[in-house]
């Protein structure tokens, strides 16, 4: 049973904690913070993580199959830049105590989720402008807040990964506008890859502010700035005006300026679809996750071989500060 002295102490910490959020402080690895606090980031920054290596899988299969050299290399930057990402985020939750092989063993067996969108295929090299015009898009809708999330190591990590991502979103509009300027076949294919990746683009921003079960906590905590919809609306302010300037036209015939809302009014979202995709039911589901699963269990040599170099190297460091023996 906590004594009256830890109580008072608890409450202490709980009101610097307290006043640190109100006062749009970061909170640090070391301070104090409320164990829902934490359980919150971990499940946040770890499913951000996860949906950065997932994602490398729809565009990678492009690599071997890009039209020119230069295509190539730009989407294979592109590709590690995500892993990069990937790897930013998880020293991030590790600053939490989360252990990185842990949230990899969840990610293999299902406990914890990654982007819906990355459930869907990617059929042709349009796929690969459209998803750095939407996707990357949705996501730098989405991600350029957290640069002011109140937990640093996650804003400071966004930091750059926005940056990246603005870059990725040019990459992908500048192929759709090279593509529509050029065949009528090409055209087709921005017009089909746009029309599969509108919807789950939108549904990237998670369910409506009614039904998210985490939003309005994690916006009291300062951790999220803007609710879904708020986001989403953003992204089709966005869009349509850069579709016009592509000559793409995006799947909604309820897609029309609101001059009283000062916003586009767009369509019903088939929100069955998205809880289909979140429960493991969407078309690539268990594809992704059984290419991850053969991506780790391969790679156990590599993490093998730099723990026992590691391990070696601490050893000799250990003995060269003992000194020679007597």
């Amino acid at each position: 049973m906590p004594t009256s002295n830890e109580i008072d102490c608890g409450f202490e910490a709980q009101d610097s904690f307290d006043a640190a959020i109100e006062d749009h402080k970061r909170i640090e690895p070391r301070d104090w913070m409320p164990e829902g606090y934490r359980k919150t980031l971990v499940r946040q920054i770890a499913q951000h993580a996860h949906s950065e290596i997932i994602g490398m899988q729809p565009e990678g299969y492009w690599i071997t199959r890009a039209p020119s050299l230069r295509r190539k290399a730009i989407l294979l930057a592109k590709v590690q830049d995500e892993a990069g990402h990937g790897m930013y985020l998880y020293s991030a939750v590790e600053t939490l105590g989360a252990d990185r092989a842990e949230l990899t063993r969840k990610l293999i067996d299902g406990t914890q989720k990654y982007s819906s969108i990355f459930n869907y295929p990617a059929l042709s090299y349009a796929d690969v402008g459209v998803i750095g015009w939407l996707v990357d898009g949705a996501a730098i809708c989405n991600q350029v807040p957290l640069c002011r999330s109140s937990y640093g190591p996650y804003a400071r990590a966004m930091i750059r990964i926005c940056k990246e991502e603005s870059f990725h979103q040019r990459q992908g509009y500048e192929l759709l506008m090279t593509m529509m300027s050029g065949t009528q076949a090409q055209r087709d294919m921005v017009a089909d890859a746009t029309n599969r990746w509108w919807w789950p683009s939108l549904m990237m921003f998670g369910p409506p502010d009614g039904e998210s079960p985490n939003s309005a906590q994690s916006m009291r905590w300062g951790i999220k700035r803007h609710t879904n919809d708020e986001l989403r609306q953003r992204f089709v302010d966005m869009c349509v005006p850069q579709a016009e300037a592509l000559g793409v036209s995006l799947p909604d015939p309820d897609l029309r300026w609101n001059p009283e809302r000062g916003h586009y009014d767009f369509g019903a979202i088939d929100w069955e679809e998205f809880r289909q995709v979140v429960a493991g039911n969407g078309p690539c589901n268990l594809e992704r996750l059984r290419n991850r699963k053969k991506a780790h269990e391969e790679g156990a040599w590599v993490r093998d071989a730099a723990m026992a170099y590691e391990k070696k190297r601490a050893g000799a460091a250990s003995v060269a500060t003992s000194g020679p023996p007597r």
